[in-house]
């Protein structure tokens, strides 16, 4: 059985440049938006038009410029929106106006003061001006994980027959658990007569850590478009990470057989031009683009790599474009590791002038996080025009001699 395409529709220029500290300027988003065609990205939501002119801007830029994928706008279910969104959008080879309103009674009547049946009326009323405009027209029912079910089908329902083609149920406020959103999707899809005409899709943020795994869970309950974001910015914590979701179903496509059309090689390069084009980087342990993600300090692992990569890499650095330097010297590190990094940098060592360089690295790494290139070479230095010495024990590699008692020798943490 062939593999499910899932649509990756990125809200990097959206959602994302939103949050505080990500703002660009429009010749900004025209090269991150290059970068997201060359990623192979499904949708590039460019903006919020109606929110200032660069916004705007932007948008058209963009809609002009970038051919490929099909080029989004967002607009609340007001009629300004709707006209500057079908502005923005309309040099593009795929144009599509993503409306939305909330659609939960918390905010109908703390934020929107009106009724459902107001809610409704908005709702299929923007749809039909957008349709006017677009084929491609998306609707999002704001907090939907938050609202009355009975109503929600409702107001998805009367979308779809006023010529929505994309039904997005956003997590808006990162409330969901994975086992709750896989089980809301499929009873939305269940209820509403008409489901099986659109394509629904996910938009899950990040405020309990779970936005990734409630977009995969959605996937599972039957969405075919996941709304993303690169290194996960957005608004508050942020939104699901781009590349945490593509590689999650191509490394586990036994468990979730679904496809995207992301070149994989482009991950780790998006995320790049993104830090730089914003001065905000990543937590250095973010999965797939963090520094330490293909890195590796502590002994057990670094001879584990060297032997095979696979005992402690389920992917490969290569895979998504990154650098691969897996061996972090510290503390941690065992002779195998120092003897590698020596190799690399031309210096040969066996036996006794290997343990006292092995030694003599591992006293300054007490005092050190890390141990760098110039650390090394130093060291060999201050050795080779040193008596060698006896031989010390290092106690974080595994060699077979490691089993010398009758038990195999514990990583006390290390290999963990």
């Amino acid at each position: 059985m062939g593999q499910e395409q899932v649509r990756i529709f990125d809200t990097t220029l959206r959602d994302g440049e939103q949050s505080p500290g990500f703002s660009l300027r429009v010749s900004e988003k025209l090269l991150l938006a290059r970068q997201l065609d060359a990623l192979g990205v499904d949708i590039i939501e460019a903006g919020f038009p109606i929110a200032s002119p660069a916004d705007a801007e932007s948008v058209r830029r963009i809609a002009t410029e970038i051919r490929r994928p099909i080029i989004a706008c967002l607009a609340r279910c007001h009629r300004a929106d709707l006209e500057k969104a079908a502005w923005a959008i309309q040099p593009a080879a795929q144009g599509r106006i993503h409306t939305f309103i909330a659609t939960s009674d918390l905010h109908l009547q703390a934020k929107l003061r009106m009724t459902r049946e107001q809610c409704l009326e908005a709702a299929v009323e923007s749809v039909r001006y957008a349709r006017h405009h677009t084929y491609d027209v998306e609707f999002s029912a704001e907090d939907a994980t938050r609202s009355d079910v009975e109503f929600l089908c409702r107001v998805v329902e009367a979308v779809i027959k006023v010529g929505a083609s994309t039904i997005n149920l956003p997590d808006t406020v990162g409330y969901g658990t994975p086992e709750e959103t896989r089980e809301f999707f499929r009873t939305i899809r269940s209820r509403v007569p008409n489901s099986d005409k659109v394509i629904f899709s996910a938009h899950c943020h990040d405020d309990l850590g779970l936005a990734v795994a409630n977009t995969l869970a959605a996937i599972e309950g039957g969405a075919r478009q996941v709304e993303c974001t690169i290194n996960g910015i957005g608004e508050r914590a942020g939104n699901a990470a781009l590349e945490e979701i593509v590689m999650a179903l191509q490394v586990r496509s036994d468990r979730m057989p679904f496809a995207t059309g992301v070149d994989t090689k482009q991950l780790y390069p998006s995320s790049d031009m993104l830090t730089q084009l914003t001065g905000q980087g990543v937590q250095v342990n973010k999965a797939i683009v963090g520094r330490n993600a293909f890195a590796h300090e502590a002994g057990i692992h670094q001879d584990g790599i060297l032997k095979d990569r696979r005992t402690y890499e389920i992917m490969r650095a290569e895979d998504v474009g990154a650098p691969w330097n897996p061996l972090v010297l510290g503390k941690h590190s065992g002779r195998h590791a120092v003897q590698k990094r020596c190799t690399d940098l031309g210096f040969e060592l066996q036996g006794e002038e290997l343990i006292d360089v092995y030694r003599a690295l591992m006293a300054i790494a007490d005092d050190r996080k890390t141990l760098t290139d110039n650390d090394v070479r130093a060291v060999i230095a201050t050795v080779r025009a040193l008596p060698l010495s006896a031989d010390v024990v290092d106690p974080f590699d595994t060699p077979s001699t490691a089993v010398h008692h009758g038990h195999q020798e514990a990583g006390y943490g290390h290999g963990v």
